[in-house]
């Protein structure tokens, strides 16, 4: 059993940055690759990027490339994101999630096995 809990949501202006972090208990924290996901209101939820277990591999969505950083330190139990250059678009829901999966479908979310509860992320113009 892993739980996750996400902090550093709030409200900013456009063009500023913000920092999530997702805090893992439970099992090893490095065994699992870990995402984070987005939900605007009337939206499916959206992949956002992924990190896997070791910490060399990243992908990211399209829409947040050059501007969001996932980071993970293993030593902490801890996920980040860092998002810079935020939009209006960029607001919705942050969830953080784990994945035990052995194949590489990094965007699915069913391929996650644990979900934090999210934290809001409101960007204003």
């Amino acid at each position: 059993q892993v739980q996750l809990v996400e902090s550093g949501g709030g409200l900013v202006q456009a063009g500023g940055s913000l920092r999530l972090s997702c805090a893992a208990s439970g099992r090893t924290f490095s065994s699992y690759h870990m995402g984070w996901f987005r939900q605007a209101p009337g939206k499916e939820r959206e992949f956002v990027a992924v990190i896997a277990y070791s910490g060399g591999i990243t992908y990211y969505t399209d829409s947040v490339k050059g501007r969001f950083t996932i980071s993970r330190d293993n030593a902490k139990n801890t996920l980040y994101l860092q998002m810079n250059s935020l939009k209006p678009e960029d607001t919705a829901v942050y969830y953080c999630a784990a994945s035990s999966s052995t194949g590489w479908f990094y965007s699915v979310p069913g391929e996650y096995d644990y979900w934090g509860q999210g934290t809001q992320v409101t960007i204003s113009s």
